[in-house]
Parts: C-alpha cells; structure tokens; sequence
C-alpha cells in the first residue's frame, strides 16, 4: 500500500489509516508518518494514562490511550493523543466506532522531533475542537508541563509547572496529579 502524494480527503485518510500497519496523523490533507517514542516518553505516557485512570473512575469520565484516533477538526487534524479523557458517553465518526470525536483532556508528551508541531498547529487546532477544555504539554526531559484549561468564557489559560514536587490539579475533570508520579521512573531509562 502506497501513500497518496497529494491532497487526500479525511474519508480516503481513514480508509488507508484503518489498513495501515503504521500509525499516521492527517494534517489539512497530508498524511504524516508518526515516529515512534523514546522509553522516557514511553514512561511518561504510561503514568499519566494510568494516574488518570485510576484517578477517574466512577467520575463518568474515561482515559483512552494513543491505540484510538481522535478528530479534533474533521478537514484538519485527526490524530493519536499520547492520551486523552472523554466524560459522558464516547461519540464516533462512524460506525466502526474507531475514531472519537468529543475528547475533553488530551495529554501530549512531547518529543524533539514533534515538539515545535505539538506546540504549534497542532496546539491550535485542539484548542479550536468544541469539547476540549483542557490540555497537557508534557516535556519528558526536563521536568515541565504547560497545562492549559478554557473558562467558562471560552478564553484559554495556561501554567506552565517545572517543580516536581507540585501537584497539577486539572480544572475540567476531577483529578490531581502528583508531578513527582508522573515522572516516576523515567530518568532511570535511557532515550
């Protein structure tokens, strides 16, 4: 299976993506390949998948890892979060039920590779995406995290957290986050 070399439609994209053996981000039309992670990223993402997820249950609110698609904007970006929060009940693009549509919390753990897209474009497209209230940026070396919620006005803010003893307490789910736990573990591995 060869990839399109133009424009492609977010149809075509989904048809291609759900034969793929590899992962890709549609992007205003393009495919792009995503890269693979490092084992700091890895284990960052780990820990805040599994903080979250135990953190929420019973909230009505659920996690769901990089394995589901997202469409934040439907001719813009469909993407993998690291992670991402739904509360309520998940709403699909179509019945293959593969690709959520109503993500209310994406966590990114950034990358030198994806860092200048993930605080860009693609930043900007999630906070246009209706039911995302909340965001996470996380730097897996060195300790940082912007964190950044919409008010009930509809205005972003955003903190950025380089302690590691803070505690994030995220503003849109009932959850807070020991940075120390989100961290744990990932100076030890290499990469």
């Amino acid at each position: 299976m060869s990839l399109p070399a133009h424009f492609i439609t977010p149809e075509r994209y989904l048809e291609f993506e759900r034969e793929s053996a590899s992962k890709h981000e549609y992007l205003w039309g393009q495919m792009i390949l995503m890269a693979g992670g490092t084992a700091r990223h890895s284990r960052v993402t780990t820990n805040s998948t599994a903080m979250l997820h135990v953190r929420l249950r019973g909230s009505g609110c659920q996690v769901f890892n990089s394995d589901l698609r997202v469409s934040v904007r439907w001719d813009g970006l469909i993407t993998y979060p690291d992670a991402f929060v739904i509360c309520g009940e998940p709403e699909y693009v179509d019945e293959k039920r593969d690709t959520l549509i109503n993500p209310r919390l994406v966590v990114e753990v950034l990358s030198p590779s994806t860092e200048r897209h993930d605080r860009g474009e693609k930043l900007r497209l999630y906070k246009a995406c209706e039911t995302l209230m909340e965001y996470l940026l996380i730097d897996p070396n060195p300790v940082e995290i912007e964190h950044g919620w919409r008010d009930e006005h509809g205005s972003w803010t955003a903190e950025t957290i380089r302690a590691r003893e803070a505690v994030l307490k995220l503003q849109t789910v009932p959850a807070e986050l020991p940075v120390s736990e989100i961290y744990e573990g990932a100076e030890a591995v290499r990469g």
